[in-house]
Formats: C-alpha cells, structure tokens, sequence
C-alpha cells in the first residue's frame, strides 16, 4: 500500500489543484500537521475529511504498510524523515509525491514582492530608503550586470541580474506609498502594455520583413506616443535620452537618433576641433560609422591597462 504526499504551492490559489490531486484527497483518508492549511476549507466544502495530527513519519510509514495513507503537505524534513523511516523496514511502502498545484513561470516574484513588503516595514534601514537614496544603488547594480556580461561570467549574471531587480521592486515599494503612487503591478502592466502596442507582428496582424521593419515600426510607434503625450507634437528624436548617463555612450545615442532623421554627424561650424570634448566626439562619430559600441571599446582597453596595472604591482 501506498502513502501519497500532496504538495501544493503557496503562490496558487488554494482550491486549484490538479484532478489527480483531488481523485487522491477524495479517496483518503487525509491528514495533515498544519492546523491553517489554506487548503482546508476547500477541501471541507468538497465533503473531503482531513485528520490534524502531529507529524509521526515512522507511524505513517508503518501504516502505509497496511492500508493506503494521504498525507497533505511535506517539508523537506518531513520528507527526509519519511524516507528514512521506510528504508529501515524489511517491506517499505511505496512512497508517492502528488504535486496539487505548480508554480507559474515567475512564481518566485511574488515572494520578492512579499519579502520587499516585510523589509520595508521591519527593517529600519529599507524602512528609511527613498528614490533619491537608492538612485547609486540602481547604477551600481546595473554597472555590475555589464561587468558580468563583458567578462562572460554567468553564473554571477543571475546573481547580479537579481541584485537589480531588487531595485525595481524597491522603488516600486516606495512608490506604493505616496498618495498618486504605483505599485510592482502598475510597473509591470506599464511595461507589458508597451511591448504588446510596439510589437503589431506579434500581438496583431501586422506583416515584417525581417529585424529592420521591426526597428522601424518600433521608431514610428515610439514617436505617435510621444505625439499622443504632446498633444499631436511628436516633439524632437532626441526627446528621452538620458543627459546623465556616460559621455560616451551619450554621444553614441544622440548619433544614432540623428541617422534616423537625418541629421548631420558632424558638430556645427566654429566649435573648436582642438577641444578634447571635440575630439572626443569624432572618435564617437567613427566608432558608430564602423558599427562599435565607443563605451564597450573603450572599457575593454581599460580592462587590458587594469590587467597590466596588476602585473606590474605583483
């Protein structure tokens, strides 16, 4: 005979479980060693019986060995303590794992988003962040995922990918909390409702010829949005690039909204081309005629003048 373990997920509804989780919760008997099992109630209401007992993992494997035992939820203690309870006997029972429910894909985000809810209000730290303070902490971490990208290091790019999405849950947090803010849910509608409107060829019926329509239609939806915010005015190309970020990669965006347009590459007469600003620029302007990434170029040689630096010190 068999003893049947039923896990389920907290992160899915408690009264959605799978059929064969209900055939095995239905032909019983049931027990359990959580008093509030968010299942109960659902289970009462569909006629199932469930005994409250204090875990006995050798007593369920022995009457296992008689008659047929349900058992509704396990921890991972439970379960090692059942598993060794069964190999000391001569005849062990056959030990079954029902899953109830499974995690949906992104099921753990749920858990940030509630443990980001508990550090916000117990822990005095988190407690007192705002915006304004966590600001170097987004650029820190979003600096560490390149880092992680350029060395080609991926077993730390989940860590740090982590790190970062700790922010965007943290700012969400603490915009929960004023009275015209938003929550994780209001960021990540914003985001999915954009994706689905700038891709026609996925969401609707819309027909491409490859990656370059895609760009292209992404640019004409971009700037009807921009015209539905400005009421009918497009506004510039240039509208939305980040002044703050690094010079170099600033300049390489602003080049790459010009092409679209058509505007010039070059820096206006009378601007002098001995200023190492000036300099500067043009070396950004060639990188982007040949196709490279300025930033990119320029910190991998600094990566190689950091190797050297070590070299010489050891």
């Amino acid at each position: 005979m068999p003893l049947i373990v039923v896990t389920t997920s907290p992160r899915v509804a408690p009264g959605l479980l799978s059929r064969h989780a209900w055939q095995v919760l239905q032909d019983g008997p049931v027990r359990t060693g959580t008093a509030d099992h968010p299942l109960l109630p659902y289970l009462a209401e569909a006629g199932v019986s469930v005994e409250v007992v204090t875990p006995d993992p050798a007593a369920l494997v022995r009457e296992a060995q008689v008659g047929t035992v349900v058992w509704l939820e396990a921890d991972e203690a439970t379960m090692r303590s059942i598993g060794y309870a069964a190999v000391a006997l001569d005849e062990p029972p056959v030990i079954e794992v029902v899953p109830g429910s499974y995690d949906l894909p992104g099921a753990r985000l749920l858990d940030l988003v509630s443990v980001m809810d508990r550090l916000r209000v117990n822990c005095p730290w988190d407690a007192q962040q705002t915006h304004e303070s966590l600001a170097p902490y987004l650029l820190e971490e979003a600096y560490e995922v390149l880092e992680t990208i350029e060395e080609g290091d991926h077993a730390a790019l989940r860590e740090e990918l982590g790190d970062l999405l700790l922010q965007v849950a943290f700012h969400a947090r603490v915009a929960q909390e004023r009275p015209d803010g938003f929550d994780v849910d209001d960021v990540a509608d914003a985001i999915v409702s954009k994706l689905v409107r700038r891709h026609p060829h996925v969401f609707a019926d819309t027909v491409v010829d490859g990656a370059g329509e895609v760009s292209d239609n992404w640019e004409t939806i971009k700037a009807a949005e921009r015209a539905a915010k400005n009421g009918g005015d497009s506004g510039s190309v240039v509208d939305g690039v980040p002044m703050g970020q690094p010079a170099l990669s600033l300049t390489a965006q602003l080049l790459r909204r010009a092409e679209r347009v058509g505007a010039p590459a070059e820096l206006p007469a009378g601007l002098s081309a001995e200023g190492v600003g000036a300099r500067l620029f043009e070396l950004v302007r060639q990188a982007h005629v040949a196709g490279l990434d300025p930033e990119a170029e320029l910190r991998a040689v600094a990566r190689v003048y950091r190797d050297r630096v070590r070299d010489r010190e050891s």
